[in-house]
């Protein structure tokens, strides 16, 4: 019984005795690391992000103001045209017979006024040797005044005809590119209660801009004239450039979200933008360069067992008052010390020193214990399994 006691306790004491070897030799000691980031020169922006739509700058929809068959197209989609370019044509049949007779009225119109006026003559002489009577001169001075009417009536019923006519000529008014064709050869137009649109012209390409839609509450960052650069889904290795020209008063609510249409303006020299292309702008509101700090470094607060292991001894300078004035913690030779910085912008990541700090010191960013490596000619435990050496 003794020796099965005994037996129990020495097995207890090695098991002890192993576990606190392996603890000594894998768990090594702890050891401060500090994370650090040497000052440099940099640029920090502020910006608002959006999305929007590229459409032309200058769009027209050529339409007809007269109804009827679409007889002859010239053009198809993305023709370049000029202004004036014949477009498409109109059966002229109706509206040449509608011409013919206007012409016709107003001939019938001025015989009856040479008729009015020779009658108006002769009752006019014999009223004045009192051969005719004041009603038959009166009656005569009436019926030349209708025939002068009647072919001042006739003449405009003549000239509205024929500009009808011209109407079934329909010519380009701008310079540009057929963006859209809504018609075809036999298809009958009705212009009687609104114009129909039969193409849509871009005035010019290589001038873009792009529709975008801003939140209420960053609308008041943004102003006229901010760079803006923006990519589309067929280019996404490339990025596009702009300028803010318009911001329309004009609010948007959908689903109880208020937006206000930005316009920005994009060159388009290589035509690569086209109309509709969805844009994932970013408009720089703000931009300066200067000395960067990281907000890790703004955001470092040095802790009692830091400051004991970096043998740090001073007191750290009074937080002031103003929001741009931080403390932040610089690596020395000996250890660290306190900085009072005065801070510019920031773009959440870093920001902008205006003083406190120059070029090249190194920034505490942050600070952790890990544990010190093993050294590679540590001994082995003799008491754990040895993995086999390969021959």
């Amino acid at each position: 019984m003794k020796k099965k006691k005994l037996f129990t306790i020495t097995t207890i004491i090695v098991v002890a005795a192993v576990a606190i070897a392996a603890w000594l030799l894998y768990s090594g000691r702890k050891e401060l690391q500090l994370h650090t980031r040497i000052l440099a020169e940099g640029t920090v922006e502020n910006t608002v992000m959006s999305t929007g739509y590229i459409q032309p700058v200058e769009e027209v929809e050529v339409g007809t103001q007269v109804s009827g068959i679409i007889d002859t197209i010239y053009v198809d989609y993305n023709t370049t045209v000029k202004k004036g370019h014949l477009l498409a044509v109109l059966e002229t049949q109706t509206l040449e017979e509608r011409v013919s007779q206007a012409r016709a009225t107003v001939n019938s119109a001025e015989s009856e006024l040479n008729y009015a006026r020779q009658n108006y003559n002769r009752i006019k002489e014999l009223y004045y040797v009192k051969a005719a009577t004041l009603v038959s001169y009166e009656d005569a001075v009436n019926k030349l005044t209708q025939a002068e009417t009647s072919l001042e009536n006739a003449n405009a019923n003549l000239h509205q005809a024929e500009v009808n006519l011209s109407y079934a000529y329909i010519y380009s008014p701008i310079n540009g590119v057929i963006l859209n064709r809504a018609v075809n050869i036999g298809q009958t137009v009705a212009a009687s209660f609104n114009t129909p649109t039969l193409f849509t012209i871009a005035e010019d390409l290589t001038r873009m801009q792009v529709e975008a839609d801003v939140d209420e509450a960053d609308i008041g960052q943004v102003k006229l004239g901010q760079h803006v650069t923006f990519t589309v889904d067929a280019f996404n290795d490339m990025f596009f450039e702009g300028t803010v020209s318009q911001i329309r008063l004009q609010p948007i609510v959908t689903n109880n979200v208020v937006t206000y249409t930005v316009i920005i303006e994009a060159p388009n020299p290589e035509k690569k933008l086209f109309p509709g292309m969805t844009a994932n702008i970013t408009i720089i509101t703000a931009s300066e360069t200067g000395l960067v700090i990281p907000v890790e470094a703004l955001n470092f607060r040095m802790t009692p067992e830091i400051r004991k292991k970096l043998h740090v001894n001073e007191d750290v300078s009074p937080l002031s008052l103003e929001e741009s004035s931080h403390t932040i913690w610089v690596k020395t030779a000996n250890g660290a010390k306190s900085v009072q910085v005065t801070t510019g912008i920031s773009d959440g990541v870093n920001t902008l020193v205006e003083s406190g700090v120059s070029a090249g010191e190194e920034a505490i960013l942050s600070a952790s214990y890990e544990k010190k490596k093993k050294e590679q000619g540590a001994a082995a435990n003799p008491l754990m399994p040895q993995r086999p050496r390969r021959r």
